[in-house]
């Protein structure tokens, strides 16, 4: 399992308390640090079964002044969360075939329920 965890985020602190509360193998990605993919990207949309535009923290001032108001295709969504990682919904939690996006941290549960 790995959660894409953001260290100053309050939610994704609980995400990963929450998983070693339950006992859970995971590794920590802090996508921050480490730019994700495109491909990396596309894998995790596809396993939380939502559009690009659906993984947008659209409150945040880079997707206000840059993007909101440009009609950009999935492929270019893409490209933006790759090159503005900040705008990763978070935390989100994988596991082989599924992933969720851990807010509430309830979310989490689903993933061990498949």
């Amino acid at each position: 399992m790995k959660i894409y965890h953001n260290p100053r985020c309050r939610k994704s602190r609980e995400g990963v308390q929450y998983l070693t509360d339950k006992g859970v193998k995971f590794e920590i990605i802090e996508y921050l640090k480490d730019n994700l993919s495109k491909e990396t990207i596309q894998i995790l949309l596809n396993k939380l079964n939502i559009t690009a535009l659906e993984l947008i923290r659209k409150n945040e001032k880079i997707w206000k002044e840059n993007y909101k108001d440009k009609s950009l295709s999935e492929k270019e969504l893409v490209e933006v969360l790759h090159k503005e990682p900040k705008l990763i919904e978070r935390p989100i939690i994988e596991s082989e075939n599924l992933a969720v996006i851990g807010r509430p941290k309830e979310n989490i549960d689903s993933l061990f329920n498949n």
